[in-house]
């Protein structure tokens, strides 16, 4: 079943034209389908009849891919293992963006370490082409071992980036106090492995051993539940269950999801630009006066 989801309408009716628009769901997670190989050559593999993606990373160059369609709000799930070992200088990168000067943009990165160090995993949310709200965290877990899910909720009224379905930060709309927030430009999926040892460990300190590479990322188990945006400006759904997929319109913490926010930011969080005030001698910026946990 497909339903078409009019553009270019007022705010005020957009979300309720999202309500009316089935979920669009990439089930099963066909790499061959859903995404296309954007730069590394033969060092990014579609593999098992598009169940399994790995990306690679050598002294020439790095790897990357990004998604067919764009979304316009949505759920996007992705089972990742990182490369493993000594992974100092790497960087592995999951986010959502859109094109051009003033792209919205919703980041996760992985910072590579020396063997035996904590991964540091990077978040950052873009909106008008402006970021600079980064929050850093080790993980509670080696996700080198194994897949682990990384997530990220978009709706009008918020952005929630999960790890195994525990939520790690909330980015809440603030347009109301003047702060942008990404409501306007679809985004596709990007995912890329790429040399940063000018910068990523110990700021560049540590730099990339290359008698180790090549280095490789997997992903497998992609899931979309999402507005599927299209050039026409409407958005496309072939969910069979729409009233189970569309939750992630509305989707907010609750009590335990709070709980867990909490848990995660008390015991993991290693860095919050909210706090640093010396970044921002003329005072936090406005967002980050609302709760965090709310």
């Amino acid at each position: 079943m497909s339903l078409s989801c009019p553009g270019n309408l007022p705010s005020l009716l957009l979300f309720a034209s999202l309500l009316a628009c089935l979920v669009g769901a990439s089930m099963g997670g066909d790499f061959l389908q859903d995404f296309d190989i954007t730069w590394g050559d033969h060092r990014a593999k579609i593999l098992n009849g598009g169940q399994l993606l790995t990306l690679s990373l050598d002294k020439d160059s790095g790897s990357g891919f990004r998604s067919k369609n764009e979304y316009l709000f949505g759920r996007i799930d992705m089972q990742i293992k990182l490369v493993s070992g000594n992974s100092a200088g790497t960087v592995t990168t999951f986010y959502l963006s859109s094109q051009g000067s003033t792209h919205d943009e919703i980041d996760f990165e992985f910072l590579g370490n020396v063997t035996g160090e904590p991964y540091i995993m990077h978040t950052n949310v873009f909106s008008q082409g402006k970021g600079n709200k980064e929050q850093q965290f080790h993980l509670w877990f080696d996700p080198t071992k194994a897949f682990h899910t990384y997530s990220i909720v978009w709706n009008q009224q918020r952005i929630i980036f999960l790890v195994d379905n525990i939520p790690i930060r909330v980015f809440h709309n603030s347009e109301s106090i003047g702060v942008p927030f990404p409501t306007k430009q679809p985004m596709r999926i990007y995912s890329s492995l790429w040399n940063a040892d000018d910068w990523a460990t110990r700021g560049g300190l540590v730099k990339t051993d290359w008698t180790q590479a090549p280095f490789t990322a997997s992903y497998r188990n992609f899931k979309a539940n999402a507005c599927v945006w299209s050039p026409g400006s409407s958005c496309t759904s072939t969910s069979p269950n729409s009233v189970q997929d569309s939750s992630w319109q509305v989707q907010a913490l609750d009590a335990s999801g709070r709980n867990r926010l909490r848990w995660v930011q008390q015991k993991y969080m290693i860095y919050n630009y909210c706090t640093d005030l010396k970044r921002f001698p003329q005072g936090i910026p406005a967002e980050c006066k609302r709760s965090r946990f709310l």
